[in-house]
């Protein structure tokens, strides 16, 4: 009788163990493991994680995350590149790409909208513009709204109700002087509460800033800490018409320095009809986005700022291809 027990018993033992290990395994996410075709000299010895559509990624604090964008001559996104089109650099040290993912993820957006009075012969166009790019949005995206003129005020906090921001929007007169930079500053402290990992911000502005309490220096490096892409439709005069006020003239290099810290872009505009479609390809680049994720090979905790540089293998037979992503971020702190 004892000798039958121990020989069920050693059936038993490696079924359960099997079937256990079984179940860890199918819990466990998709890997694809990404080999470069071209040689060099980083080792690509760790599988790639694909982020799928709608899976949440939980990872620890030292993972770094970089929304890249990628273009032809014509501006026109590039999709289908592989982990092995990009290598990425922190402090011109190439690190190992870990994450990969092309897929639209949900977002969280706000929309900074100027009502100031020299937007007044333009506002119609750009409420146009802001209806079209909340036709882009996803039922898992959420959506806040800040208007500024003399002083920036949140119109709307996070909601999934574009109808309820469309409204608001066009209930708004245009009057006053430009706070825009207190504007970006109440948007990025508003995008602390957001739910989803990629976050953004739009601007809608004619550029130019006279009225705000935060400085240039304050709002760069608020959004060089906020891990948030700054995009914006810098609504311009041609050159020859606009005012001769330093802040009038210096809009558009404003607009465009802020953005280009995170990786996204300044879309001028001169002909306010084209604000739509500016708005709907906007919208477009950000459901369209590459997201490459890597644990920086320096471990220290020191706070200090790393520069970021995205490269591209560019597939044989494609154009040279142009490359968007944030030029840094601040290490963590101890």
């Amino acid at each position: 009788m004892k000798s039958s027990l121990l020989a069920i018993r050693a059936v038993l033992v490696p079924f359960i163990f099997l079937v256990f290990f079984g179940i860890v395994l199918w819990k466990l996410p998709p890997l694809a493991v990404a080999q470069s075709a071209v040689l060099d000299d980083l080792k690509h010895d760790t599988p790639g994680q694909l982020i799928k559509s709608g899976q949440s990624v939980h990872v620890d604090v030292d993972l770094a995350l970089v929304n890249v964008t990628v273009t032809d001559p014509y501006d026109r996104l590039v999709i289908g590149l592989e982990p092995d089109n990009f290598r990425i650099f922190e402090n011109s040290v190439e690190q190992e790409i870990q994450y990969f993912s092309s897929e639209d993820v949900p977002i969280s957006i706000g929309v900074i909208f100027d009502l100031s009075g020299s937007m007044a012969n333009k506002v119609g166009k750009a409420r146009e513009a802001a209806l079209e790019f909340f036709k882009t949005a996803n039922p898992q995206d959420e959506f806040f709204l800040v208007s500024f003129n003399d002083r920036a005020e949140l119109m709307s906090a996070f909601t999934n109700s574009v109808e309820d921001l469309q409204s608001r929007i066009l209930s708004a007169p245009a009057r006053g002087r430009t706070a825009l930079l207190d504007a970006i500053y109440l948007g990025l402290g508003e995008m602390r509460t957001a739910r989803n990992g990629k976050r953004a911000l739009l601007i809608m502005s004619d550029g130019g800033d006279n009225n705000s309490r935060y400085t240039e220096k304050d709002i760069k490096r608020m959004v060089r800490e906020a891990g948030t892409q700054l995009y914006s439709v810098g609504i311009f005069d041609a050159f020859e018409f606009r005012s001769r006020t330093p802040e009038e003239l210096s809009g558009p290099s404003l607009l465009s320095e802020v953005t280009e810290l995170t990786g996204g872009r300044t879309f001028s505009v001169e002909n306010i009809n084209e604000l739509p479609d500016i708005a709907a390809k906007i919208g477009a680049e950000l459901r369209n986005q590459y997201i490459l994720g890597y644990r920086p090979s320096n471990k220290s905790h020191d706070a200090r700022w790393r520069k970021i540089k995205v490269k591209l293998r560019t597939p044989k037979g494609l154009p040279p291809l142009s490359v968007y992503a944030k030029t840094g971020y601040y290490a963590p702190s101890l």
